[in-house]
């Protein structure tokens, strides 16, 4: 990634197509049922609202300092203003296949001097770490609702192997030293994998990997818990225990689908285990598209903000490279 990737019309560009992903999803939600969804952001009110946006606050906090966590277990040191400018700003484009499009903090703290392989390594923990946290909690219903056993299956098999790829330093060594041949694509790609690889090992030493599991799995609660909060205020007398499985288990199956943000596949899980629940369609539909709009449409927004404000995306170095 260049330097002027994010200059000019490109950052317009980008910010262009979030706005338009926004607007369609707002589209089709109230199309297929704004008067439910309306009727449900009555019950639940304001204050309501305002908390379940206050919980996804302190999620975006807490994985804002595991962040930091990496960084400075990598050995870089960010000034906590900046770099949480900086990490809001990867989420305008959340709505991306796994969330790849937050790897845009890479190019963005490049301009502070961090190489990519370390923002790189940093954002590959990240995500391995939301996994087990959702896997973690999604876990919390296998005994209320059996049809998730294979998809909970799936994610765990996918946190092992990545933990037993972390853990092959000698491997991954040899490969980064075979691979570095200069002008070969295929080489190089290989060499810039191993390097990411071996610096995400740092990150996933005994303690530092369940310290960042425990933020990980609070942050995570803390938007389930407003889904709870959201389920009970519409009238549904659920357990948090029940609430947290649905949205660990909807957040999971977004996330192994590959679809931009779970688009689709999120909501479909979610809406489809509350039915099972014996919650109404049109209920069901409404209490998804609240929790989607207080999470993950509210970092979209968040993080449209903090990239249109932020001196890096425009192609600015920070003072301190310029001079270094």
């Amino acid at each position: 990634m260049n330097g002027v990737l994010l200059s000019g019309w490109r950052l317009r560009a980008v910010m262009a197509s979030v706005v338009v992903a926004v607007a369609l999803y707002l589209g089709v939600a109230l199309w297929a049922g704004a008067e439910d969804v309306w009727r449900a952001l009555q019950m639940v009110g304001v204050g309501g609202v305002l908390l379940a946006l206050a919980l996804s606050l302190v999620n975006y906090t807490l994985r804002f300092t595991r962040w930091q966590l990496y960084l400075r277990t990598l050995q870089h040191r960010v000034p906590t203003m900046a770099s949480l400018h900086i990490y809001l700003a990867g989420f305008a484009l959340t709505t991306t296949p796994g969330k790849a499009g937050e790897a845009l903090r890479g190019v963005l703290l490049k301009r502070r001097g961090l190489p990519y392989p370390d923002s790189f390594a940093a954002f590959v923990s990240e995500r391995l770490s939301d996994l087990i946290a959702v896997v973690l909690l999604s876990m919390l219903g296998l005994t209320l609702v059996a049809q998730g056993a294979w998809l909970i299956a799936v994610g765990a098999a996918c946190i092992l192997a990545a933990l037993v790829v972390l853990s092959w330093r000698r491997p991954l060594a040899w490969l980064q030293a075979i691979s570095d041949r200069p002008g070969r694509r295929l080489w190089r790609s290989l060499h810039h994998l191993a390097t990411v690889l071996l610096q995400a090992r740092r990150c996933h030493r005994p303690g530092l990997l369940a310290g960042a599991t425990a933020l990980s799995v609070i942050a995570w609660s803390a938007e389930a818990l407003a889904f709870w909060w959201i389920l009970n205020t519409m009238g549904f007398e659920v357990g948090f225990t029940f609430a947290a499985f649905v949205f660990a288990l909807a957040m999971l199956a977004g996330a192994l689908s590959f679809l931009p943000g779970g688009l689709g596949g999120t909501e479909a899980v979610m809406v489809g285990l509350l039915l099972l629940h014996d919650i109404p369609a049109a209920d069901a539909v409404a209490a998804t598209m609240l929790i989607r709009f207080t999470t993950l449409w509210f970092a979209v927004i968040l993080g449209l903000i903090a990239l249109s404000t932020n001196a890096e995306a425009r192609g600015r170095e920070h003072p301190e490279k310029r001079h270094a």
